[in-house]
């Protein structure tokens, strides 16, 4: 028993919850866990404000358990399939939850296969919507320890999920840095510790590859198993988070994109160091990035980038007197290399 055990001492009946959940880009990036989604190293990401996923979740209580899954208006069997098994995973913190039938309706305020994580807004919107139900019939009124818990419970279905659950800067694994950070749940990293600069920013995301990704993200945190490099990569991330902590408290910025893109092209050298070795950027992705550079070091304005596990390119820079001449480079001169000249902006406050 752990404090997310649950009990069925209450009567459940049926139910409609609606609930949205943002998706959230790493800075410290996650890549290798073990069992039951506990990540080998700490990460750290800010949570998005547009890129949302909406999600109603009907509960039909008594009926033999089943789910339906509807992705903007489509029946979703495979996603269905996955659900379920989630469903059968997390009963013994919600041992009601196999005693209905539900039917959710789901829909990404994002185009799919984007390079921003549906998995993370989309989990992390179905545990809010199950922490409604569980509330609905226990009268649980402690939104503090229910939001810990629908941050555990989006963790077992997706690890960055987690980090979705909070606004600002999130932090998700142990760490000595992060007072109360923890490999099960994520926890908003203390906003007194956060310098000016570093509230506000804007995330335009490049669509690059529009496509389904050559190697699914699951197959290559297994690979960081095999990976002859893996256990210094995690040393590195707690490296990393110890100078993060000062970066972020004194407003150094140069430092603070040196660090974000290391951490990028450190993700994906683990995969090309990976057995069997696997490429996910793009020429795209790569002359956007050399193009970036070549503007910083000309301009000496902060547009830098960020990487998830795939070809398209997190744009970041800070919401200020310099915002405008930056868009419009990337307007000019990155637009041209996007699949279809696809972007999707976003922008990080708290």
């Amino acid at each position: 028993m752990n404090e997310f055990s649950g009990n069925l001492n209450f009567e459940i009946s049926n139910q409609k919850v609606n609930e949205s959940c943002p998706s959230n880009i790493a800075l410290i990036k996650y890549w290798g866990k073990y069992e039951n989604q506990i990540p080998a190293n700490p990460s750290i990401s800010y949570t998005l404000n547009l890129c949302k996923t909406n999600t109603e979740m009907q509960f039909i209580a008594d009926e033999p358990f089943s789910v339906q899954t509807f992705l903007a208006g489509k029946e979703e069997l495979k996603f269905a399939e996955k659900i379920e098994k989630y469903f059968k995973n997390i009963e013994r913190y919600l041992p009601w939850i196999l005693k209905g039938k539900y039917i959710i309706q789901t829909e990404n305020t994002f185009p799919h296969s984007s390079g921003i994580a549906s998995s993370a807004s989309g989990f992390g919107a179905i545990a809010k919507c199950l922490m409604n139900l569980d509330k609905a019939f226990s009268g649980q009124t402690d939104e503090d320890s229910s939001l810990r818990k629908a941050s555990f419970l989006a963790r077992l279905g997706s690890g960055s999920a987690c980090r979705s659950l909070y606004a600002g800067l999130v932090v998700w694994g142990e760490t000595k840095e992060v007072s109360g950070s923890s490999d099960l749940f994520a926890v908003r990293y203390p906003n007194e510790e956060i310098h000016e600069v570093f509230r506000s920013f804007n995330d335009w995301v490049l669509l690059i590859h529009e496509g389904e990704k050559s190697v699914s993200s699951t197959v290559g945190h297994g690979l960081m198993n095999t990976n002859p490099y893996a256990e210094r990569r995690f040393q590195e991330a707690h490296e990393n988070f110890a100078s993060l902590k000062t970066i972020l408290k004194n407003g150094d910025m140069t430092v603070f994109i040196k660090m974000v893109e290391h951490e990028a092209l450190t993700l994906h050298a683990m995969m090309m160091m990976s057995e069997p070795a696997f490429i996910l950027m793009q020429t795209g992705t790569l002359a956007v990035i050399n193009k970036i550079w070549g503007f910083r070091k000309e301009t000496n304005l902060p547009l830098f980038f960020t990487l998830d596990a795939g070809a398209n390119v997190h744009l970041l820079f800070p919401s200020n007197r310099d915002e405008e001449k930056i868009q419009e480079f990337i307007i000019k001169e990155l637009v041209q290399h996007t699949q279809n000249n696809g972007v999707v902006k976003d922008v990080m406050r708290f």
